[in-house]
């Protein structure tokens, strides 16, 4: 028995003919062009449906766009990153773009081939999470297309970025941890030595952020900061590190839910309770911050706003390649939960 046919690909002109307009018209809804009567393009949508009519991504390639925008993770483990993802989908729901995702698997090397393979593919604009590749890098991909970071600091005359105020970010979570009455607040950070990512990256800042916000509670000689990295491993080895000092913290700020994920398990590993012995305190205000059996204190940086100022700005960059950039932050906020709590007497 011979393999069936396979099924021919609906044309413009077939919509048109299904339609009964002209191909002109077809194509001016498509482009969502001016020219085209309300009933005009109800008729070519029905067709459409009709048909079941794809356009061809080639081909809108070589008219000037292929309605489809890049987006790359650092790492699609760390539960905050969707919450960025969801904001992006949201502002695109309406539109004819649609979203492919590249893993950059925080290191340069694989986010240079992520970026070339959506550059290469013609793809409309492309934002970039939380990226590590050298700044000449990330503007070598804006000359080609447009392009915004975000949750990285810094500013370019060729892409636009969006970020929360992680300074403010961390003051809030000592703060808290203060006024609760501690005094020996240590910090888990992202460890870094690039210094243009020391200067740009979230990590980084909200390691200066805790540091000052330290000296401005009177509180500088309990400075404690232990670098490890911003997965639960990280954490959870940042954690025993702490635990094992003569005289321990009474509260760790993990500087990533993630990172406090890693804090919870090795403080229970050691037998102590949150936030009964130690307090902890994250950063993203993740869903698993809020599961209520975890109810974990963290800093909101509105990933979902992330997102859709991200979309707005690559749809405005998109139209206009040669408008002066736009940086964009965020003003965090603080979700208290029971992982914190006054220390022990």
């Amino acid at each position: 028995m011979e393999p069936p046919a396979p099924r021919r690909r609906v044309t413009i002109v077939d919509v048109a003919r299904h339609a009964q307009v002209s191909t002109t018209a077809v194509s001016k809804v498509l482009r969502n062009a001016y020219g085209a009567s309300p009933e005009m393009r109800a008729k070519v949508r029905r067709a459409i449906d009709e048909l079941g009519y794809r356009p061809h991504a080639g081909a809108r390639g070589l008219r000037g766009q292929t309605y489809t925008i890049g987006v790359m993770l650092p790492d699609i483990r760390n539960p905050f990153f969707p919450e960025i993802l969801d904001g992006i989908t949201d502002s695109l729901e309406d539109t004819e773009y649609q979203v492919f995702l590249g893993p950059g698997c925080n290191g340069e090397k694989a986010e240079a081939r992520v970026t070339e393979a959506m550059i290469d593919r013609g793809m409309d604009g492309i934002i970039l999470v939380a990226p590590v590749s050298s700044r000449a890098r990330l503007e070598h991909v804006a000359s080609a297309v447009p392009t915004v970071v975000v949750g990285r600091h810094g500013s370019s005359p060729v892409y636009d970025s969006v970020a929360d105020d992680d300074i403010e970010g961390a003051a809030l979570i000592v703060s808290h941890l203060a006024g609760l009455g501690h005094h020996r607040i240590a910090h888990i950070e992202h460890h870094e030595t690039d210094p243009t990512r020391l200067a740009e990256m979230p990590n980084a800042r909200r390691a200066d952020g805790y540091r000052q916000a330290m000296r401005a509670h009177g509180l500088e000689e309990w400075i404690d900061v232990v670098s490890t990295s911003y997965t639960q491993e990280g954490g959870y080895k940042g954690a025993k590190e702490l635990l094992a000092l003569p005289r321990r913290p009474t509260a760790v700020f993990a500087g990533a839910d993630i990172v406090a994920m890693g804090v919870l398990e090795a403080v229970t590993e050691a037998g102590l309770s949150v936030p009964g012995d130690v307090s902890v305190a994250g950063y993203d205000n993740t869903t698993f911050a809020a599961f209520g059996p975890i109810s974990l204190t963290s800093v909101d940086q509105a990933g979902h706003e992330m997102g859709r100022n991200a979309v707005r700005l690559l749809l405005e960059r998109i139209a206009d390649r040669h408008r002066p950039s736009v940086q964009v932050t965020l003003s965090p906020t603080l979700v208290p939960r029971r992982t914190t709590a006054r220390p022990p007497a």
